[in-house]
């Protein structure tokens, strides 16, 4: 079998399971227990928080708020960050985020949506001429997880400042954690990121936030988190989820290389009389989205299933969607006959030369005949 979907989940790393393994079976205490062992789980906590932020921002300015995703890390900065006035956001944000906004909308608060260019990235000049004084979020993904086009948040934050400097500036970096090189700037006040796809285990994620930032919980009740998300706090999740983070970031630069290798090879390996490329040469080299031509995608998805391949369409938190066609492709500018064809292949640290090659083959080979068979 072969695994190409990881944009949508990662194979849990082995390592990091094995170092947080003592926290499920000895260190099982609640870290809010004032005994001894509560008391030190909650060291292990803080040690983990500073560790996790460390990785891509000061930790002297920077902390964050442990969540169950990154779904709810995006919730938390939507429902207690943008309360007033306006939030702007793009037409190419994960659903954790666009459903979010559109509720949002319902309570009141009026949502503007940029367009995107049609590599699935922001149109800087018309989200800046969204902002204006009454704007009190704005919201830009870091990596499409469906294109893979790669925002430029430092310079985007940087230019929504300058036009309201009171304006919060959130991006969901959950397809960039642990991907792309990076540090949060200044003007990033908070970053939504998730453990499953870095080799956590799901149930996991972080609200990155400025230390002087005041944010109201979205969760309430025995006050964890230092107010912000109350619920025991998922020891052994977030354990994980450090040393998970820490294994990805010391090979970064290098995985980045490999895998950018990798996907070059696989856009020259497709036949290209059967697929059309969507995603940007300079994207994240994780993500590959393409269409097939003249057939569904998700046919074909299932064939490759058959064939010992896993794929997929889009964005996975979509899929309980009853809407036929990817939000996001539509916006990118792609008919609906394009849009229809759309495959979504996503690597890892894990993905090898020789599942590429195969990969590659058998797309090729489905697409062929499926078409053969519709003629």
């Amino acid at each position: 079998m072969i695994y190409l979907d990881n944009a949508a989940t990662t194979k849990p790393n082995e390592k990091a399971l094995k170092a947080a393994e003592k926290y499920l079976t000895e260190e099982f205490y609640n870290p809010s227990g004032l005994y001894k062992s509560g008391y030190s789980l909650s060291l292990q906590l803080k040690e983990a928080r500073k560790n996790i932020v460390s990785l891509i921002a000061d930790e002297s300015k920077f902390s964050c708020v442990f969540t169950s995703c990154g779904t709810e890390a995006d919730n938390q900065a939507i429902f207690c960050g943008g309360r007033r006035g306006n939030i702007v956001t793009t037409m190419g944000e994960h659903s954790a985020l666009f459903e979010a906004v559109n509720e949002s909308k319902q309570r009141g608060i009026e949502v503007r949506f940029a367009n995107l260019n049609s590599d699935g990235s922001v149109d800087c000049e018309h989200l800046l001429s969204l902002v204006d004084d009454k704007t009190s979020l704005v919201s830009v993904i870091h990596v499409n997880n469906e294109t893979g086009a790669i925002n430029n948040i430092s310079d985007i934050a940087q230019k929504v400042k300058a036009k309201n400097k009171f304006t919060l500036f959130h991006s969901d970096g959950v397809q960039a954690f642990g991907k792309i090189a990076f540090r949060l700037t200044k003007d990033i006040d908070l970053y939504s990121v998730s453990a499953h796809k870095i080799g956590g285990i799901k149930g996991v994620g972080a609200l990155i936030k400025r230390k002087d930032l005041v944010l109201k919980p979205l969760i309430y009740g025995g006050g964890q988190e230092e107010n912000l998300r109350s619920g025991t706090e998922n020891v052994f999740g977030i354990k994980c989820f450090e040393f998970a983070a820490k294994d990805k970031f010391s090979g970064l630069n290098q995985a980045f290389d490999r895998i950018f290798a990798l996907k070059k090879l696989f856009c020259l390996l497709l036949d290209s009389t059967m697929f059309d490329i969507i995603s940007p040469e300079n994207g994240s080299p994780y993500i590959i989205s393409v269409a097939a031509k003249g057939v569904r995608g998700e046919t074909i998805l299932h064939e490759v299933d058959d064939k010992g391949l896993i794929i997929g369409t889009g964005s996975a938190c979509s899929s309980n969607s009853n809407k036929r066609y990817s939000r996001v492709m539509l916006a990118c500018g792609l008919d609906k006959q394009i849009a229809d064809g759309i495959l979504r292949i996503s690597f890892s640290d894990e993905t090898t030369e020789d599942e590429v090659r195969t990969a590659a083959k058998i797309l090729n080979e489905t697409v062929e005949n499926r078409r053969r068979l519709m003629a």
